[in-house]
């Protein structure tokens, strides 16, 4: 079974939304995986996700009951990858003790994006930014399945 961590900024929009997705993605297809999300920061430890980030996932078919949670040092060993939203989250997570580079990736190369394409933050926008976020991240996931398979 592969160990897929999520990341991005605070865990209330990318992250958990990339988790759910792929979490349904993996059902429908039929693989045995674990998928978790996490922050960098620490700003909203427990909290539900973005409602913005709630209503997306949901119209995606996605559970969308996870909370938000840090980055520790255990993720490093507990996950087999480690996916990123962007360049900081990824440059972070390179800086964390303990780290394994060779498990960190950004989310948009298991796709046919540009080299170093990020999912961009939502979080400042509207929910149509939520949508463009959802579309990046079922790509990515689709990718991430092919990857693992």
């Amino acid at each position: 079974m592969t160990r897929i961590l999520f990341v991005c900024l605070g865990n209330i929009c990318r992250s958990p939304l990339a988790e759910g997705i792929l979490r349904r993605q993996a059902e429908e297809a039929g693989f045995d995986v674990t998928v978790d999300s996490a922050a960098i920061g620490d700003w909203h430890i427990g909290q539900l996700p973005d409602p913005r980030s709630i209503r997306m996932g949901e119209a995606c078919g996605c559970k969308m009951t996870m909370r938000a949670r840090q980055v520790r040092p255990s993720d490093f060993t507990e996950f087999d990858l480690i996916v990123a939203m962007d360049h900081a989250n990824v440059s972070a997570l390179q800086a964390w003790r303990g780290s394994d580079p060779t498990k960190i990736r950004l989310a948009r190369s298991f796709d046919d994006s540009p080299p170093g394409a990020e999912v961009p933050d939502p979080y400042y926008g509207e929910y149509e930014d939520f949508e463009e976020v959802a579309a990046l991240l079922e790509s990515a996931c689709r990718g991430i399945l092919r990857t693992i398979s």
